[in-house]
């Protein structure tokens, strides 16, 4: 009796179904770009100064230019690493006085420049944008600026919180339901995200977005690669991440049409919406449903796809069911991902990898900061650097397989890193370009753990493992921006030195790891203990997905 891949093989692997539903599901990727990284221009802190009403009426009076005003009255303005001065510190001087002069007023006074005491800004701050961001409406800078950095610490512990709830979700109740439920909260969150009347609100709104906006991103990604057959699944998979640079690209140029933070943010949110249609467009998968004995509706979805593909269902398509080997239906369990040496090895692995992947990709990003002042098309270009990634791995996944090409991003990332340490400062181009170089390996780091970890996993626990180990990659979001600033005041090179041990490591115990190039997904716990072995066929096959026969590594 056939498994789904049997079936996918004759009815069509990637047919006309299999590629509306693709393009359908890229979608999402696109629509949850601006929510991992719209920060960059939501939260822009433009250049700042204290305003001060008494100078404001001087400069009127005097008519001085912008430039003349800051000059005058701003302290520590123009001075190398003066920047808190000018932006969080003013004189302690009465600006309404009759006593000070146009030319130079400061001069007029007993106490020259540098004798003049300096005191936190009184009335706030002006900001030098056209628009406006969170940081300017609630004034998240100076002695408050931390709040920026728990803004978006929010969205990645709501990230690690969902990861290790919603997979549960789409194990238990299926891919569809979850991916239709947290569609519905992410753009709910968004919205009231947009709508916050004060800071506490929108820190709430933001951390619920990141609970459940993963949930999305995965269900999706984990529907098409079990639509599809087992050698169109790694270019859908990647594919699928592409379409996350796209997003990224597209966010750049939205946020640059819409410079105001609230419009920005519910311009991005109510596209989600749309969403909620695929329950008419999107069914449910099939291999999910035979994980759960519900057969009948498996076997209907299999004709279904059959004949959007124009061609003949197979004769023994209704004979599908359980065999012998009667199994239980099958729950999903936190516990089962460590059930077995084998499995414990691959979660545990995938673990170090994704949490060494986030690490690296977010640190590199931190690391070499703003290069230029134009931070749209700085966001821009640094975008366009990962489709390299992606056809990289497209021209070599299928010839080399899955596993060394993830054991030399790692060191490529890593050799980066340590590279860059020994780049003199004065040659900032090349510390750019070798950056850009290590942010493409750990592209395809990300992009290719995410395909072998849904590879390595059975059926059931798919979505949750899939969930429990990237939720190390939320981790190492939270934690990568104090590694690089607190590590930067002790040695600017220490991060780097930090950021190639863990690519070094990453690479090493990518090996760990059995190859699954062209190996059907396996759909019992058995089936996953035979990767990287050669396994004797066995008579019984237990329901539609499952094989335990022909896995193969190579």
């Amino acid at each position: 009796m056939p498994t789904v891949d049997d079936v996918l093989e004759q009815v069509g692997e990637f047919g006309w179904f299999q590629k509306q539903v693709f393009l359908s599901l890229s979608l999402v990727p696109i629509a949850l770009a601006p929510i991992s990284l719209g920060i960059v221009f939501l939260g822009f802190t433009p250049d700042h100064w204290c305003r001060n009403p008494g100078v404001a009426e001087l400069s009127q009076r005097c008519g001085w230019s912008l430039a003349d005003e800051l000059n005058y009255t701003v302290p520590g303005l123009g001075a190398e690493n003066e920047a808190f001065l000018h932006q969080c510190m003013q004189y302690e001087v009465d600006w309404n006085q009759s006593t000070l002069s146009c030319t130079d007023p400061l001069s007029s006074l007993p106490d020259n420049r540098s004798r003049l005491s300096l005191v936190p800004c009184q009335h706030g701050w002006v900001y030098d944008m056209p628009g406006s961001s969170i940081v300017t409406e609630f004034n998240l800078v100076c002695a408050n600026a931390w709040k920026m950095d728990l803004f978006q610490s929010g969205l990645n512990l709501g990230f690690f919180l969902g990861s290790l709830g919603i997979g549960y979700i789409a194990d238990r109740f299926g891919r569809k339901l979850c991916f239709l439920g947290t569609a519905l909260v992410t753009a709910v969150s968004g919205v009231l995200t947009a709508v916050a009347p004060d800071y506490t609100f929108m820190v709430l709104f933001r951390l619920v977005q990141g609970m459940v906006s993963k949930g999305v991103w995965m269900s999706g990604y984990t529907l098409i690669t079990e639509f599809v057959g087992s050698s169109y699944r790694r270019m859908v998979s990647i594919l699928y991440q592409v379409a996350f640079t796209v997003g990224l690209g597209v966010l750049a140029g939205v946020a640059y049409a819409i410079p105001h933070w609230r419009w920005l943010q519910l311009a991005v949110s109510l596209p989600t919406f749309l969403f909620l249609l695929y329950y008419w467009c999107v069914p449910e998968s099939p291999r999910w449903l035979l994980s759960q004995r519900r057969n009948t509706q498996a076997v209907k979805i299999m004709e279904h796809i059959a004949h959007r593909n124009g061609k003949p269902p197979p004769a023994d398509l209704k004979m599908l069911s359980v065999e012998k080997n009667v199994m239980e239906k099958l729950s999903p369990s936190f516990v089962d991902l460590f059930r077995s040496p084998t499995l414990r090895k691959y979660s545990l692995v995938l673990m170090y990898l994704w949490f060494s992947s986030s690490v690296l990709y977010q640190g590199l990003i931190l690391h070499v900061g703003a290069t230029g002042e134009n931070h749209y098309l700085d966001f821009f270009y640094s975008s366009l650097v990962e489709f390299p990634s992606a056809f990289i791995m497209l021209v070599t996944i299928d010839r080399v397989g899955r596993i060394y090409p993830l054991a030399v991003s790692n060191l490529v990332a890593a050799a980066a890193c340590l590279i860059m340490i020994f780049i003199p400062h004065d040659m900032r181009w090349l510390q750019i370009a070798v950056a850009c170089v290590g942010r493409m390996g750990t592209t395809i780091m990300l992009q290719m753990v995410c395909l072998v970890n849904t590879e390595l996993l059975p059926t059931f626990i798919r979505s949750l493992g899939m969930m429990v180990c990237s939720s190390l990659c939320d981790l190492g979001g939270i934690i990568t921006p104090f590694m690089v600033y607190r590590l930067i005041e002790i040695w600017q090179a220490l991060p780097l030195i930090l950021f190639g041990v863990l690519g070094l490591t990453a690479g090493g115990m990518t090996l760990f790891l059995p190859e699954t190039k062209g190996v059907s997904l396996p759909e019992t716990i058995e089936d996953a203990e035979n990767l990287g072995r050669k396994a004797k066929p066995k008579e019984n096959t237990i329901y539609l997905q499952v094989q335990t026969s022909e896995c193969k590594g190579t």
